[in-house]
Order: structure tokens, then sequence, then C-alpha cells
């Protein structure tokens, strides 16, 4: 427990980088602080409508209770709360919510360069999770989060989704939920190679959605022990994992799909697909329990 002197400090100064022990009133200045070195931001639990740009360095950003740390509504550069194009970032225990911007991209996280480790975190009520632009050899890494109630198809606007990647080397998600997306798909990626595994699509009550995972360009990887539930609501009900739907950037040779479920929710009366390949790539599906309605694999 804070005494009444440090938790009143803590009010004031939320942010604290952990080397140092410095204290700031802006998440900004922590940031700023940090310049090109490494460092942790440890965050006070609160409600903020703050926002911060990393443009180098290695930056963490930690809530020191997990769960207790919500940004609000926080928008920086018209993009997301937090705009991330330094060598690396790692966000744990942080809650992102209502992110809204004029173009309908507005996000939790805008990776525009580097790696990105997202951990424990919450993403919800938002045009978007998380955006990226294209980095070659960068990666990402998402664990245990949640993201709920985001994405749109409105506003004669291209899509937002509730995760988005661009061209990266590597996009690997574990042990996540993704649940009642508001539009778009609810993993869009064109990295080289994807990993979705151990997580939850479930989609049941979600709204004019599309896939679950749309492998735009085509990528190589694993898809396994997921859970996908499709619902009633969609407004493209023809495919649950896309690969190569928009053109063939990357091989999808070696892409195994297996040990999952995938399923209907009570009232989605149509016929879909688990997989569809545009690549002709030699893509391996494996043992996957397929509920009815479902087809297993189609070749377009």
């Amino acid at each position: 427990m804070l005494g009444s002197a440090a938790w009143a400090q803590a009010q004031r100064t939320p942010y604290m980088i952990a080397e140092t022990g410095q204290r700031f009133a802006a998440l900004q200045a922590a940031v700023d602080a940090i310049g090109d070195r490494s460092g942790t931001i440890m965050i006070a639990p609160g409600l903020y409508r703050d926002c911060a740009t990393q443009t180098k360095g290695d930056v963490a950003f930690l809530a020191t209770v997990p769960g207790q740390v919500t940004f609000d509504n926080a928008i920086c550069e018209g993009k997301a709360a937090l705009v991330v194009r330094g060598r690396a970032t790692r966000v744990e225990g942080i809650i992102f919510q209502n992110q809204r911007v004029s173009d309908g991209n507005g996000a939790g996280i805008r990776l525009e360069h580097g790696n990105l480790v997202v951990r424990q975190a919450w993403f919800r009520d938002s045009e978007e999770g998380i955006l990226s632009a294209d980095d070659p050899a960068g990666s990402v890494l998402i664990e245990r989060s949640t993201f709920s109630r985001l994405g749109r198809c409105d506003r004669d606007l291209s899509c937002a989704h509730s995760v988005y990647f661009g061209n990266y080397a590597e996009v690997v998600v574990r042990n996540s939920r993704f649940e009642a997306g508001t539009g778009g798909h609810y993993v869009k990626s064109r990295a080289a190679r994807i990993e979705v595994t151990d997580s939850s699509f479930d989609d049941s009550a979600g709204h004019a959605t599309n896939y679950m995972i749309d492998l735009s360009t085509g990528s190589t990887g694993l898809i396994r022990g997921n859970w996908f539930v499709d619902g009633p609501d969609k407004e493209n009900r023809t495919t649950m994992i896309s690969n190569a739907p928009e053109g063939h950037a990357h091989s999808a040779a070696g892409l195994t799909i297996d040990g999952n479920v995938a399923r209907l929710a009570p009232g989605a009366k149509y016929d879909t697909a688990f997989v569809v390949d545009w690549s002709g790539d030699a893509i391996r599906l494996g043992a996957n329990t397929i509920g009815a309605g479902i087809r297993r694999f189609e070749k377009r």
C-alpha cells in the first residue's frame, strides 16, 4: 500500500521510469526522457486521456496494476493512443477504449516501425485495436489479450479491423480472444509469417463482420488450437480463414492449419468455408473439427 504522500504524488505524476525513478505528469515527457535508450514506464492506476508518440529507442509501457490503467479516447497525431516507430515497444496490462478519428482508423496502438510485444492488454469499443504500417524486418507478438467490439466498414471509408498488420516479417498471436466485432476482419495480416494459436474468435455477437483471419497477400506459418464461432450477422459469409485474396506477395508453402474447432453460432443459417486459398501453394490442412454448414476447404 502506498502512503498518503506517495499516493498523492502518483496522482500528480502517474508515469515513472523504472530504471531512474523519474516521475512525470505527461506520458510524452516520460517517453522523451528515455529517448534513444531502453526504458520502462510504469503507469499508475487511472483513467487517462493522454497519449504519446515514440520515435526512437526501446520503450515498455507497463500498468503497475494490470487492468486498472485505461486510455480512453486518447489520440496522438490523429492516429492512436500510442504511436510507435522506435526500435521496439512493449505494452502490458493496459486497456485502450473509445479510440476514434476522422479517417476511421482510430487505434489503441499505431505501429509504424520496429518490434511490438503486447501482453495482457484489452482493446475495446474503438475503430481498430492495433494498426501497423510496413516493416519487413519487424515482428509482432500478442499474448493473453482481448479485442472486443472493434472494426468498421462505413462512411465510404476503407474498412478498419480488430487488428491489421502490414508487411511485417512475423505476426504471432497466442492465448488471446477476439469477440463481437463491429465490422471488417478480426485478424488481417500481410506479414510473411503468421502464427495464431490457442485463441478464440467469437463472432456470435458480431455485427457486419467479415473473415476471422485474412492473410491478405499470402503467408506461411501455423494456425492451431483455436476456436472459431461464426455469427449470424455477417457482411461477408463466404470464408472464415482466407489466404492470398489480395495478391501473392509471400509464399504460403507449409502453412499449417490443424487442431482447430469451427462452428456456426445459433441463428447463423448459411454455408461458409473454413479455409479458402487463392495462392495455390502447398497448404497443410490437418485434422480440424468442422461443424455443420462449413465446408473444409476451397481453392479459388
